[in-house]
């Protein structure tokens, strides 16, 4: 099956409109749109809502990650305009720094670039998938001139805003290391965690660094091959001896968004536990997959033909995921980073 006869299905028509360009002005005030996984009755809520939606004994398990300031704006050394997203140090070579530059004319080898006042690189090396390796001189922070690398279709001029540095990022971020925002979290607010704390909904983390994989489009090589590009994780012990009591208690694992649903199914027992460990994924789960372990999802509006989207048309049911995209559409939800969310359960 090519990626083209797969991804059709999955395709949809976005008026700009339904777009969400900037977060609401409180992170729990966003529209949530319940699914059945079962039967795909919808009904509407908000993320205030959630709670009700849960019950005393059920697990959240979030993405601890925390995203880096990764998006350099800056020069060559002719004077045109460059842009970097830095993907990440090589491993033992933290002065080389994989990345996608966007530059005026051909990238090569060769060509120096200045971000800030100081901040200097030179590509060195072309990869075979759009990336290039950045060096930069010996205890340089190229991070410490970088801005939250939000989405280019947030269609935004210029660098972030004050209220981006706060709220492109979870209140529960802790391990430095995204170059995305598990976007899911973005909607739970102090308040909101501590209202289902009170109520007997547990918390646990997990941390997947979300990286090109999760943001790059599908191609044929990636359905051929079942992977994802790889992306780093780590699934503490504190969180699996969680999930094993939670199935103690006949709680559910609620995942909060696509990429702790990842770790948890990456390192599922099969018995709806999971294995402790840390490493990298390429799991890529899609219409016909099973989940052992994530029995209720909280997610927001995914791209049209993305990772994201056949993930979660798989734990629910293809039609009834791409019915309530439509509804969602109808309604006026607001889709992707900054939008609405959806729970399926």
């Amino acid at each position: 099956m090519t990626a083209e006869s797969l991804l059709d299905r999955y395709d949809f028509q976005l008026p700009p409109e339904c777009i969400a360009h900037h977060p609401l002005p409180e992170r729990d005030a966003a529209k949530l749109l319940c699914l059945s996984r079962k039967t795909g009755a919808v009904r509407h809520d908000s993320i205030r809502g959630l709670p009700d939606r849960l019950r005393a004994g059920d697990l959240l398990v979030v993405n601890a990650t925390r995203v880096v300031p990764a998006r350099l704006h800056g020069q060559r050394d002719t004077g045109g305009r460059a842009e970097a997203l830095l993907l990440g140090p090589e491993p033992e070579a933290p002065t080389r720094f994989r990345a996608l530059v966007k530059i005026s004319g051909r990238l090569r080898p060769g060509i120096k670039l200045r971000f800030g006042d100081d901040v200097e690189a030179e590509i060195a090396e072309l990869g075979v998938e759009g990336e290039v390796v950045l060096v930069f001189r010996h205890g340089v922070d190229p991070y410490s001139v970088g801005h939250p690398p939000l989405p280019p279709y947030l269609a935004r001029p210029g660098v972030p805003s004050a209220q981006d540095h706060e709220r492109y990022q979870t209140v529960f971020a802790r391990v430095p290391g995204a170059v995305a925002a598990p976007t899911a979290g973005l909607h739970l607010s102090e308040r909101l965690l501590e209202q289902m704390s009170r109520a007997g909904i547990e918390r646990a983390e997990v941390v997947l660094h979300v990286g090109l994989g999760t943001f790059r489009p599908l191609r044929d090589e990636d359905i051929a091959s079942g992977q994802l590009h790889p992306e780093n994780f780590e699934l503490p012990q504190a969180t699996a001896d969680a999930i094993a009591a939670t199935r103690q208690r006949k709680g559910r694992v609620v995942a909060i968004g696509t990429t702790a649903t990842r770790v948890l199914e990456s390192q599922a027992c099969g018995d709806g536990r999971v294995t402790p460990g840390n490493g990298v994924t390429r799991l890529f789960l899609k219409p016909g997959d099973r989940f052992r372990v994530v029995d209720a999802l909280l997610t927001n509006f995914h791209l049209p033909r993305s990772s994201l989207l056949l993930l979660v048309a798989a734990f629910s049911a293809p039609e009834h995921v791409l019915s309530a995209y439509r509804q969602a559409i109808a309604a006026d939800y607001r889709f992707y980073s900054y939008g609405d969310a959806m729970f399926v359960a």
